[in-house]
């Protein structure tokens, strides 16, 4: 499902992944960030174990759409990330999911143990809200006016953190 602002018909620039329903909210919530810095998206919820095929062809057709950069959000033992950077070129942010007994933590794991070759950027459990910047910050190397947008972005936050 594509959420592009409103009145623009842009192809999305980040894709956001997660494998269940249950982690829609969450995941939601780097998308209204991104919104928020204008830049288009695309989510879906797909689980690798359960559709295999068709996640094959999701990310099969990442590059061709112009997707720049995926966020994937992982569970467990964070198999959606690692899956989806084993097959694209493409920058992959993986947010670990709280879950399960150890809440989080086996899935930030096996985030940052990826094979080499196989590299996945891991920020904090659930923390949506870094994955979308440092979305942000990934397509801003090439577009000044997202790097505008971050800078205003990252003085208002020093300024809220003050209060």
């Amino acid at each position: 499902m594509t959420q592009p602002l409103d009145g623009d018909e842009r192809s999305p620039r980040v894709a956001i992944i997660y494998s269940s329903p249950a982690e829609h909210d969450l995941m939601a919530q780097a998308g209204a960030l991104l919104a928020r810095f204008g830049v288009t998206y695309d989510e879906c919820c797909m689980s690798p174990h359960r559709s295999p095929r068709a996640l094959a062809v999701w990310m099969g057709e990442l590059e061709p759409r112009g997707i720049e950069v995926v966020i994937a959000g992982s569970a467990g033992a964070a198999a959606l990330a690692g899956i989806v950077a084993a097959h694209v070129t493409l920058p992959v942010i993986g947010v670990p999911l709280s879950a399960g007994a150890i809440d989080g933590r086996d899935a930030l794991l096996g985030l940052t143990q990826l094979p080499q070759g196989v590299p996945v950027a891991a920020v904090g459990i659930d923390n949506t809200m870094n994955a979308a910047v440092l979305a942000v910050q990934v397509l801003a190397v090439g577009d000044q006016v997202l790097r505008k947008r971050l800078w205003r972005f990252k003085d208002d936050f020093e300024k809220a953190a003050a209060r």
